[in-house]
């Protein structure tokens, strides 16, 4: 079974792989010719590709954060009886339609393909290494020669995607990770491929429309009818 596993895993590290040759060539044939382009174009399509997977996961979060303040309340209720606690908070979960475990499934279905697009563009040989640039980066397989401008946009877009992810700014975690999260990234990528930085950079920026649009999209959920209190 571990070695179904790996094979698995190396087959969608190597669809990267020729997922990135095709699109090079679409930018070709449109005029452009870009890995750098290519692999903005397979980025938006595994993030649309998974939408339906984030949305249930986000809106499940967004529900769960509603909730909190009851939660807070119960916690407070309840403090010396775990049992009775527990059976509240089951109690408010149902009348909201809430499941504290909804958003674990697409998180563990995304989990493999995230890390094989990783995976896969950190073993990339481009078949047209001439066309494997960006900008002020000669070479996509190698590190920002100035240290700073990838890693800072790293920083930035995913500062953004978990702001406009994580609303309740008051949650002592979240807040934590709110500004731990950007650095940490930003600083890893400071050795990470630059086609690596690039992937991350669209990834959180598409997340964060994504985001934006579930966040307007979803509305409180109401408590069943005849439910209890």
């Amino acid at each position: 079974m571990r070695g179904e596993n790996v094979s698995l895993f190396n087959s969608l590290v190597d669809f990267v792989r020729v997922s990135l040759e095709w699109l090079y060539q679409v930018s070709v044939h449109i005029g452009i010719p870009s890995y750098a382009l290519a692999i903005v174009f397979l980025t938006v399509i595994i993030k649309v590709l998974l939408y339906p997977l984030t949305y249930k996961q986000m809106k499940s979060m967004r529900t769960m954060q509603e909730l909190q303040p009851k939660i807070k309340e119960l916690d407070k209720k309840y403090k010396n009886d775990p049992k009775k606690k527990q059976e509240a908070m089951m109690e408010v979960y149902k009348q909201h339609g809430a499941n504290p475990m909804a958003g674990c499934l697409p998180l563990l279905i995304q989990f493999p393909i995230l890390i094989a697009l990783f995976r896969g563009l950190q073993s990339f040989h481009p078949t047209n290494p001439e066309y494997y640039n960006f900008f002020w980066i000669s070479d996509l397989g190698k590190a920002d020669p100035t240290g700073i401008i990838l890693p800072l946009l790293v920083g930035l877009t995913t500062f953004a995607q978990q702001y406009v992810t994580s609303p309740n700014a008051n949650d002592p975690t979240q807040k934590t990770m709110l500004y731990a999260m950007p650095v940490l990234f930003g600083w890893m990528t400071r050795s990470f491929p630059a086609g690596l930085a690039l992937y991350w950079i669209v990834f959180s920026v598409v997340g964060t429309i994504q985001q934006i649009m579930i966040n307007k999209g979803i509305k409180p959920a109401p408590a069943k009818e005849g439910a209890k209190e």
